[in-house]
C-alpha cells in the first residue's frame, strides 16, 4: 500500500484529524460510516462498489454514506495519481490515516462522543473476537506471546494522565509515521487498542 498520508500536515503524533464538532462524530457514529472510513484508512481509496461487501451496505448506500462522511472533511476525492487511470468510478480516500476526538464543556459535544465511542466499541469488540477466531490460531509462538490483552491500573493525576497519553502516543507515532522504506521486511500490522478508564473518586 503507498503512503497516501506522507505529505499531509499532522495534528498529532499519530497523524490524526482531531474531530471537535459533535455532528461530525453523529455522522461517524453509524456502523456503515465508521466501517467506510476505517477501510479507506487501512487499505487507501477505493469506490463505493469496492467498498461494499466489506460494510454491509450496496454500493448505492454506500456512496450516499460517503457523500455524507466528506461534508464533515472526513474522506475526499482521491486524486490523479492515487485512483487507477481511466474508468468513470468515483474513487475515496480519507482525509487522514486516523481520528481522534476533542471533548468540548457542553452537552451535545459529550453525547455525540458517547455515541461514537459505542459505535466505535462495538467494532473494536467484533474485531478482537475475529483476531481470536481467525487469526491467533496461526500465529507462531513469538508472536503469540507478545500478543494478547492487558488491564493496568495506575494512581494519576490530570497532568499525569495526559502526559503518560501523549507520552504513549509518541512513541507509537514513531512508528505509524515511518516511510514504507523503512519498515523492515519482516514487519506486520499490528493493531493497539487502547482505553483509558478513569475511576471515580475513592
Amino acid at each position: 500500500m503507498r503512503d497516501y498520508f506522507r505529505n499531509m500536515s499532522l495534528t498529532n503524533p499519530m497523524g490524526d484529524l482531531t474531530i471537535t464538532d459533535p455532528q461530525a462524530m453523529r455522522a461517524l457514529a453509524h456502523p456503515v460510516r465508521l466501517a467506510a472510513l476505517t477501510h479507506l484508512q487501512r487499505h487507501g481509496p477505493a469506490t463505493a462498489t469496492q467498498l461494499s461487501p466489506h460494510v454491509g451496505a450496496t454500493p448505492s448506500v454506500v456512496s450516499w454514506h460517503l457523500r455524507h462522511l466528506a461534508t464533515f472533511g472526513l474522506v475526499m476525492d482521491a486524486g490523479p495519481d492515487e485512483a487507477p487511470a481511466g474508468g468513470r468510478q468515483r474513487y475515496w480516500k480519507a482525509a487522514s490515516r486516523g481520528f481522534t476526538t476533542r471533548l468540548a464543556d457542553d452537552d451535545d459535544s459529550q453525547t455525540a462522543r458517547r455515541l461514537l465511542s459505542g459505535q466505535m466499541e462495538e467494532a473494536a469488540r467484533q474485531q478482537v473476537e475475529k483476531w481470536w477466531a481467525e487469526t491467533e490460531p496461526d500465529l507462531d509462538h513469538t508472536w503469540r506471546r507478545l500478543s494478547g490483552l492487558s488491564n493496568t491500573g495506575v494512581r494519576l493525576t490530570a497532568d499525569e494522565f495526559d502526559e503518560l497519553q501523549n507520552a504513549i502516543d509518541e512513541l507509537i507515532g514513531a512508528y505509524v509515521r515511518r516511510a514504507d522504506a523503512d519498515i523492515p521486511a519482516d514487519a506486520r500490522r499490528v493493531r493497539i487498542l487502547r482505553q483509558y478508564l478513569p475511576e471515580a473518586q475513592s
